[in-house]
């Protein structure tokens, strides 16, 4: 799929990385609120040029089973291509309570993200500096949940 709009550095605040993995699969005995050191697969495009080591990035679990953010990190390398796959070294810290996609959909600071827009996008996806202050607000420690 083509991007229609190619993006830029300054737009880009953070990388989204999608995984259809539950987190326990993904990498076995991960505990919520450990960090792990994981190599996340990408698609091929223009934006592995714009990934940066040290850029924050957020675990998102895609599917019909609690899709939302699941862990939140930064990369901690450039991608790279093995045998002909690219990928990116990533530290992930995952989310004792995870930021749902529900919850993400109802507000108005992440509602237009690249992935609710299309979920079958590019990966990675990116976000706004706004959509990742919204999502690092929802996955505080100690932040009050509501029971939907």
């Amino acid at each position: 799929m083509a991007d229609r709009h190619r993006l830029s550095e300054r737009e880009v605040a953070g990388w989204l990385l999608k995984t259809s993995l539950p987190l326990d699969e993904l990498s076995a005995g991960w505990e919520s609120g450990g960090t792990r050191g994981l190599e996340r697969c990408l698609r091929r495009s223009y934006r592995l040029d714009l990934m940066r080591p040290g850029q924050p990035c957020l675990l998102w679990l895609s599917g019909r089973v609690q899709p939302g953010v699941h862990a939140v990190g930064t990369l901690t390398g450039r991608p790279r291509t093995d045998g002909g796959q690219p990928s990116v070294p990533v530290s992930l810290r995952r989310l004792e309570h995870p930021v749902d996609r529900a919850d993400l959909l109802r507000s108005p600071a992440f509602a237009d993200a690249e992935v609710l827009r299309m979920p079958a996008g590019s990966n990675p996806s990116f976000v706004t500096a706004a959509q990742l202050a919204e999502v690092l607000a929802m996955a505080a420690p100690g932040r009050c949940r509501v029971a939907s």
